[in-house]
């Protein structure tokens, strides 16, 4: 267990070290990158977490975030065609990437409660992370009003998300 929550502290410090490096205000393509690549990394947590779990919460859990993700990542899609702006791909997210990639490898070796536990204990970590990255960095640092406003949107959802997971992550312990 403590190797767990080790393993959990360092993976939030991997993600939130490129937001923090991040701070001279990332551009809107940027930041549309940002905003996709966290929405991907969620739908693949929750592809993992549908393909290992056999709990009903977890599941609930999952089929939610795969669901709310992939609808906000499409939506995204559409503004930035509309705004005809083409996200930039830059560290930030490229660190993102790389430590959700070590995060699944890690779950992915845990099985049963064991594995509940760590993937929702994950997801509310990476709630809180990006949403305190929208909150401080991208959503004041974007230009564009309409990607500003689905940010915003994004936002709303995602701390309903955190909730949803410190709810869930109370009934496993």
């Amino acid at each position: 267990m403590k190797t767990l929550i080790a393993a959990l502290g360092a993976a939030c410090l991997a993600l939130t070290a490129p937001l923090a490096t991040a701070a001279d205000k990332p551009t809107d393509p940027q930041i549309a990158h940002i905003a996709y690549s966290a929405g991907v990394i969620d739908v693949e947590a929750a592809k993992l977490a549908l393909s290992k779990t056999t709990n009903p919460d977890v599941k609930s859990f999952a089929e939610s975030m795969q669901k709310d993700h992939e609808t906000v990542n499409e939506m995204a899609l559409v503004l930035v065609k509309k705004l005809n702006v083409t996200p930039e791909d830059n560290a930030t997210s490229q660190t993102l990437a790389k430590a959700a990639e070590g995060k699944r490898a890690e779950l992915s070796k845990l099985d049963g409660a064991a594995f509940d536990r760590a993937y929702i204990e994950s997801e509310v970590a990476y709630h809180k992370q990006v949403n305190g990255a929208l909150e401080t960095l991208l959503i004041p640092s974007t230009q564009n009003a309409e990607l500003k406003s689905l940010l915003e949107t994004g936002l709303k959802l995602f701390q309903g998300h955190q909730q949803h997971a410190e709810h869930v992550a109370a009934g496993l312990k």
